[in-house]
């Protein structure tokens, strides 16, 4: 278990306090066999074990597949026309047969070819861009979902402290009670009290398990990943005086600026595809008639359909829509991950603040919660009143947990935005 850099600028006192928790939460992990998960294995664990991967994947390999079949010399593949008719339907039966067949293949449109190319291309480079955001959205939930399991060890091992304080209390009340010390509401006061507490801890035990089993879930290996390993030291990785390069290397950033040049790409080869393709063949007639000289002829079919505004507009209309929102999402990405950056950057700021002070606050009120309860002792404070310094010191440790969970997932977080986890 890792303390956080801020514990070197407090008192011995202080710093055994704070460390109270963390050993004790570490024994628990210990006897409990779990295994503490470097956290860039935890995160290829978790990688390999999303769906989303398998889908994103696949995507990618369909578009290069798209941008190798776009090299073909021809817009389709070939056309087949077959034909047969004679004069017997008719009633006259004087043997006329014609039985024709030809096959034609479409053509490219000018600048058609290399545009279906160029846009199979722009769709695969926005596959891998989303396989990136991908792994930054699975990066970040590793982290919350790795401080919720910290967060429930520790509320559990403060439960079990809280539990065993209070049924210290509660002997010594009852002790007092049976030498006529202690008036029968007192000893109802710590029986509620100390039901509330064991309350609290199945609580806990409760939040624990199901946190546990997500966790598992997520990385699809057993384990905890160690977060808490992230130091101060790992704040000097990054440029904070550049938060335009910053923004631009975030891969949401990057993934909307190639779905707009993929919309691009769609708008160049709508405006390429003003018709319908062209189409050119060979046709054969072979044909049987009562005194003719010839039976067979070959010669050369083209079909070209004319523009129509009703096939192009459409297509470019769809283009259209399809730019404008990609360019929508890139305006929106941008301003979305800048809004972010400054709220990690400040929140790594707020987070030291926070557990400096949390510190201080479970220092002080471990000692009240202290000497109350020998204040009590001695008959000079009410039961009262050592029950309530006692669960105030309990909330204080838990807030204590949450802040040294917090700093530590601050610093991982601001890593996971800027690309520079060690």
């Amino acid at each position: 278990m890792r303390v956080s850099a801020q514990l070197r600028f407090l008192k011995p006192r202080e710093i055994a306090l704070a460390c109270l928790l963390s050993v004790s939460w570490a024994s628990h992990v210990s006897a409990a066999d779990d295994v503490i998960i470097p956290l860039h294995t935890a995160l290829g664990a978790a990688w390999d074990n999303d769906p989303v991967r398998r889908e994103l994947a696949t995507n990618a390999q369909s578009a290069d597949a798209r941008a190798a079949a776009a090299k073909s010399w021809f817009a389709g593949g070939p056309i087949l026309t077959a034909s047969y008719s004679d004069d017997r339907a008719s009633g006259t039966n004087l043997g006329y047969i014609t039985w024709q067949g030809g096959v034609s293949v479409p053509l490219w449109l000018p600048g058609q070819g290399s545009a279906t190319e160029h846009l199979a291309q722009a769709d695969a480079k926005a596959a891998l861009a989303k396989v990136e955001v991908e792994r930054m959205a699975i990066a970040v939930r590793v982290l919350e979902q790795s401080g919720a399991a910290i967060l429930a060890d520790r509320r559990v091992i403060a439960a079990h402290m809280l539990v065993r304080s209070m049924e210290h209390i509660a002997s010594l009340t009852s002790q007092s009670k049976a030498q006529g010390e202690t008036t029968g509401v007192e000893m109802q006061a710590v029986n509620a009290q100390l039901a509330d507490t064991r309350s609290e801890l199945a609580q806990a035990e409760e939040n624990q398990t199901r946190t546990r089993a997500e966790l598992l879930s997520l990385l699809g290996i057993p384990g905890l990943p160690d977060i808490l390993s992230a130091q101060a030291p790992w704040l000097a990785r990054i440029p904070v005086g550049n938060l335009q390069a910053l923004e631009n290397l975030d891969p949401r950033i990057q993934s909307a600026h190639r779905a707009v040049m993929a919309a691009e790409a769609d708008m160049h080869l709508a405006r390429s595809s003003f018709m319908p393709n062209p189409e050119v063949g060979i046709d054969a007639i072979d044909q049987g008639q009562y005194g003719s000289p010839w039976a067979t002829q070959v010669g050369v079919n083209v079909r070209v359909p004319l523009p129509s505004d009703v096939t192009h507009t459409p297509l470019l209309s769809a283009a259209q829509n399809r730019l404008a929102a990609a360019t929508r999402t890139e305006i929106e990405a941008r301003r979305a991950v800048h809004t972010e950056l400054v709220q990690v950057m400040a929140r790594v700021t707020a987070a030291r603040e926070m557990l400096t002070q949390s510190q201080m606050s479970a220092s002080q009120t471990m000692k009240r919660a202290d000497a109350m309860e020998r204040s009590w002792r001695l008959g000079e404070t009410s039961l009262i009143e050592a029950l309530r310094a006692r669960t105030d010191a309990w909330r204080a440790l838990l807030t204590l947990n949450q802040a040294e969970v917090a700093w530590h997932s601050a610093i991982v977080r601001i890593c996971i935005s800027t690309g520079k986890l060690p």
